[in-house]
């Protein structure tokens, strides 16, 4: 019997593909945004990338959706800024209604990824505080579940990155404090999150390049970089079984505030990222569509997963 094509089964010819998303297949990766040369610049922690220099990418102008999360409900932790906001607009986009959770000083970067989600025609919740706060860390994802009617996708993104020259530099309050925002509260969150999961939601979690070749100026936060890889492989088996999906992004060099509220050192600014075979520092809006597809069902058989976006540094 002759199998026959519908036309649902044929190739959309070129002149019905959107421009934009004709011309994103033909750029030339080490290129599509130019280099920045970034000023040495500073900003006490946590900075606001609103007044960062040049300004990140969060893909306000240029993050195209398709639908692949239609009626999800996400919490984002770090959500104001960076990956977390690029992620944000981009489960808004694809049709998730989104709640942030950041700092109260940094409600400048979120009110303008709050409008993007809104103006997406999805619901936007606000939940700023500290996850240095234990009431705030036991309660924000029942807060967040609460307003967004529900909760199937949470993306541990927050951290915190501190350069330190020396281990004698390092104190202890400061890896307490990097450990705790880094890593100890995934695991509050992820185990507030799974008396609202059921099967098919995900859990994503933000890890590093620096987990596999870590700088030894951040040894805290590499640390807590590769307690995230393991975290995520283990708890990807134990809730399998449930349906419940658990994976993780781990970005090589992403131009954020990040990095210039202490997180790199300041005359490697200018110079930031062009170390990776790509030749240039990610932006966050590239980053979001990996936490796009570990969320969405075309990553139903993936599981503990790493996925890393780094501009093309071989890691094991």
């Amino acid at each position: 019997m002759t199998e026959q094509t519908t036309q649902k089964d044929q190739p959309r010819p070129d002149s019905e593909i959107p421009a934009e998303t004709s011309q994103l297949a033909h750029d030339d990766p080490s290129t599509r945004h130019p280099e920045q040369d970034a000023p040495i610049q500073d900003q006490p922690e946590p900075g606001l990338d609103v007044e960062t220099d040049p300004v990140p990418d969060i893909g306000l102008d240029s993050y195209k959706g398709l639908g692949r999360l239609q009626g999800r409900k996400a919490l984002i932790t770090g959500g104001d800024s960076g990956i977390g906001a690029a992620v944000a607009i981009a489960y808004a986009r694809e049709g998730a209604d989104v709640a942030i959770a950041y700092l109260p000083q940094e409600q400048r970067d979120a009110d303008r990824v709050l409008e993007a989600i809104r103006e997406a025609g999805r619901t936007a919740v606000a939940l700023p505080g500290d996850l240095m706060d234990e009431d705030y860390r036991t309660s924000v994802v029942d807060r967040a579940a609460e307003q967004l009617g529900g909760l199937d996708i949470l993306v541990n993104n927050a951290g915190k990155q501190v350069v330190s020259e020396s281990l004698e530099e390092l104190t202890d309050q400061q890896v307490f404090e990097t450990f705790q925002v880094n890593i100890l509260s995934m695991y509050t969150l992820s185990r507030a999150a799974l008396k609202h999961m059921g099967p098919g939601s995900t859990i994503v979690n933000t890890t590093s390049i620096q987990a596999y070749n870590p700088n030894p100026m951040l040894l805290d936060y590499a640390a807590t970089k590769s307690a995230i890889n393991s975290f995520t492989k283990g708890l990807g088996q134990q809730l399998a079984p449930k349906g419940i999906r658990v994976n993780a992004v781990a970005p090589g060099p992403v131009w954020t505030v990040l990095q210039v509220s202490d997180g790199q050192p300041k005359e490697k600014l200018p110079t930031f990222g062009e170390d990776t075979p790509t030749g240039r520092p990610g932006q966050p809006v590239e980053m979001a569509p990996a936490y796009v597809f570990l969320a969405s069902p075309e990553s139903s058989y993936v599981v503990g997963e790493t996925l890393n976006a780094n501009g093309g540094t071989p890691t094991p």
